[in-house]
């Protein structure tokens, strides 16, 4: 999810959980951070998806070993967090690059949505949209600024919503942000804070990477059962999917 820069301050409500996030007032826009070299699996995945292959997509998940768990600890997940690190997995699974070329990324989620995302990237793949890249976030130092700068797909990050004291859906496991420069979280009408998030205010074309509202991948999330965050109307989120319903946007009403 696109939003100003946030320090490691813990939150007041939060305080006794011992877990950081808070959310400053948005900060300017800074120069592109160089994007880091994706982590190649340590350990071999289980669960793999045998009717993958005739597409050439892939996918599996398993449990975070655990050397992910000690990267983990104090960055992207704190004692007091609404998962415990058991409840998440590391789903494995192949994508389409800018250039068309195939991709392997990892996405750390709850296990409960771990099919729902299996089948929705397979239809990403099968639609030929394109992703710039897809590591843990732990790889940025659970810093979600950076992730962005990198335009990088995560899932899990122990933190609290943007503008709020309570929990994210991030902080579940349960939500994705997708494509996050070209699908920027928009507010005050018109702002964003990433420099290279502007030329996509504009959301009247189709350009590769980009979410739209009549699209084929918003589509194939919501018919999942999951929320587009590109429907709200302040602010505008437009790279977030949850599998959770946020009644602040008036949503929850069916799933």
């Amino acid at each position: 999810m696109l939003r100003p820069r946030r320090t490691l301050a813990c939150l007041t409500l939060l305080a006794a959980s011992g877990c950081s996030g808070g959310d400053p007032a948005p900060q300017p826009a800074r120069t592109t951070a160089a994007a880091p070299t994706t982590p190649a699996p340590t350990h071999a995945p289980t669960h793999e998806d045998p009717s993958a292959e005739p597409t050439g997509y892939a996918a599996s998940s398993r449990p975070l070993t655990p050397a992910e768990q000690r990267r983990m600890r104090g960055v992207t997940w704190h004692p007091g967090c609404p998962v415990p690190l058991a409840d998440l997995r590391v789903v494995r699974l192949t994508y389409r690059d800018f250039g068309g070329g195939r991709r392997t990324g990892r996405l750390v989620v709850h296990r409960d949505v771990v099919a729902d995302v299996t089948r929705i990237f397979r239809r990403l793949w099968e639609l030929d949209f394109p992703i710039r890249r897809m590591v843990p976030i732990e790889a940025y130092d659970g810093d979600d600024f950076a992730s962005i700068e990198a335009d990088n797909t995560s899932a899990f990050n122990c933190r609290a919503k943007t503008g709020s004291s309570s929990w994210s859906h991030h902080a579940y496991g349960r939500a994705i942000d997708l494509n996050p420069l070209e699908n920027p979280y928009v507010y005050d009408g018109r702002r964003t804070s990433h420099e290279r998030s502007i030329p996509y205010l504009d959301r009247g074309r189709d350009r590769p990477g980009v979410l739209l509202a009549d699209g084929p991948v918003v589509a194939v999330f919501e018919r999942a059962g999951w929320y587009w965050a590109g429907r709200w109307e302040e602010p505008t989120d437009y790279q977030h999917f949850s599998a959770m319903p946020d009644p602040a946007h008036g949503e929850g009403a069916t799933r």
